[in-house]
């Protein structure tokens, strides 16, 4: 048993079984046992890879996008360019390369990060160390301005509850001990005045995830850009509404048991974009995007050509490879989507439809 194993068995044996919620802060964010607290979990030598580290085409034509959705407001200057969990500092980096070219971009940006973990902090300072940037432990801190923001498998890892329906009522999901183990348990079943809407949708035995801190970040972000103007591109794995249950770990780039190794290990769940819409109010929010197809109105097969034209051997076919790993609808063309917030009657974002 990990030392968080013991903290939270002896937690649950004070005062009883605790949300999967519960769990999930615990597992990510303990100051001393936590998993974003403790290490750099990207590449090879850790336990997952995101889009910008696979190829700096990503961050290209998102920086980009969010360049031209500034464009078409006006150019507002003095602005916030913000990104929210920026692992390495990769996606940013290469935004900022991007976007030199852009009359007064750089000239009229803030450059604000949102992050939790000092280790990953310290990489991000290194990675951007060309760069002035202020770093936010939430979003509530970035400064009052017109806000263009990118959030890349950010929501995903925030803390569920999962309820299971159980006729009018929910039971919630939680953890508990069994033999002296963590274990998964159900409480009794009762109403849930929130879940109202979704008995219509459900049917006994389903699971619906509800993640309470998403609401109030895509509310802040909302808030912002419906008041000063800007744009947020969010992208993540999930869906329109949530329905099933998503928690899962990932451990050396491969799925593990979420219970097995708590601090050890990547916890994340499908991300619900209604929610994230309807919180971002009163912002207006496009229609739900594949990533693959997102990335192609944008231009990547353009970019890929013109990158692969310089490359030979073994590095062109790792960078088709690339190419071919964001956009396939096998790969991650279709398991990420993306949805954009812009202010009420103003330009859609490029690459999104209203």
């Amino acid at each position: 048993m990990t030392a968080l194993a013991a903290l939270i068995a002896a937690r649950i044996r004070a005062a009883g079984p605790i949300t999967v919620a519960d769990y999930m802060a615990d597992c990510m964010l303990h100051p001393a046992h936590g998993y974003y607290a403790t290490r750099d979990p990207l590449g090879a030598a850790g336990d997952f890879t995101t889009a910008p580290e696979i190829s700096q085409m990503f961050g290209e034509l998102l920086g980009l996008a969010l360049a031209q959705a500034w464009l078409d407001q006006g150019a507002p200057a003095p602005f916030v360019l913000a990104e929210l969990g920026p692992g390495r500092g990769t996606l940013m980096a290469d935004v900022l390369r991007a976007t030199r070219s852009v009359p007064g971009f750089h000239a009229g940006m803030a450059v604000h990060l949102v992050e939790a973990s000092p280790v990953l902090r310290a990489r991000q300072a290194a990675t951007l160390a060309a760069y002035p940037v202020t770093w936010h432990d939430r979003v509530d801190g970035l400064p009052d301005a017109p806000l263009f923001l990118l959030a890349n498998e950010f929501f995903d890892a925030l803390p569920i509850r999962q309820v299971q329906r159980a006729g009018a009522g929910w039971r919630e999901r939680v953890v508990g001990l069994s033999d002296g183990r963590l274990s998964f348990g159900l409480t009794d079943a009762a109403p849930v005045a929130a879940l109202a809407d979704r008995l219509g949708d459900t049917a006994d035995g389903d699971i619906v995830e509800v993640c309470p801190a998403a609401a109030p970040i895509a509310a802040s972000i909302g808030a912002r850009i419906a008041a000063r103007g800007g744009a947020a591109i969010l992208v993540d794995y999930g869906g329109w509404r949530s329905r099933g249950d998503t928690l899962q770990a990932v451990q050396g780039h491969a799925f593990a048991d979420p219970l097995a190794d708590p601090g050890q290990a990547d916890l994340t769940a499908h991300v619900d974009f209604a929610a994230l819409a309807a919180a971002a109010r009163p912002a207006a929010a496009t229609r739900l995007t594949p990533q693959g197809t997102l990335l192609d109105r944008l231009g990547i097969g353009q970019r890929a050509a013109r990158l692969a034209a310089g490359l030979t051997g073994a590095a062109r076919d790792s960078h088709l490879a690339a190419h071919q790993r964001l956009t396939d609808p096998d790969q991650m063309g279709t398991m990420f989507q993306a949805l954009a917030l812009y202010p009420q009657g103003g330009p859609v974002p490029p690459g999104f439809d209203p």
